[in-house]
C-alpha cells in the first residue's frame, strides 16, 4: 500500500465542482480545503506508486478545475 499527500492548486471559479469531482475518485481517502500557496489537500492511496500515478495524473489533474499539483509520497516510520 502506498499512501501520498496531492497538494492541489485550484482555479477559481471552479472550487465547489472541481471539490466534488475529486471526492469522488477512487483510492482518493480524504480531501481538506486549505488557505495558502495550495487550496485542497487530498489522501491518496493506492496499492503501488504506478496506481498512485495513474490516480493523480490521470484522475486528478485531467479534471476542470485543477491548476497544479504537487504530490509527497508517503511512509511509515
Amino acid at each position: 500500500m502506498v499512501t501520498g499527500l496531492v497538494l492541489v492548486r485550484l482555479n477559481a471559479g471552479k472550487e465547489k465542482l472541481t471539490l466534488k469531482s475529486i471526492k469522488e475518485i477512487g483510492g482518493v481517502a480524504h480531501v481538506s480545503a486549505v488557505y495558502g500557496r495550495w487550496d485542497l489537500v487530498v489522501d491518496v492511496e493506492a496499492e503501488d506508486l504506478p496506481n498512485m500515478t495513474r490516480v493523480v495524473v490521470d484522475k486528478i489533474r485531467s479534471i476542470p478545475g485543477v491548476a497544479s499539483t504537487e504530490t509527497l509520497v508517503t511512509t511509515a516510520i
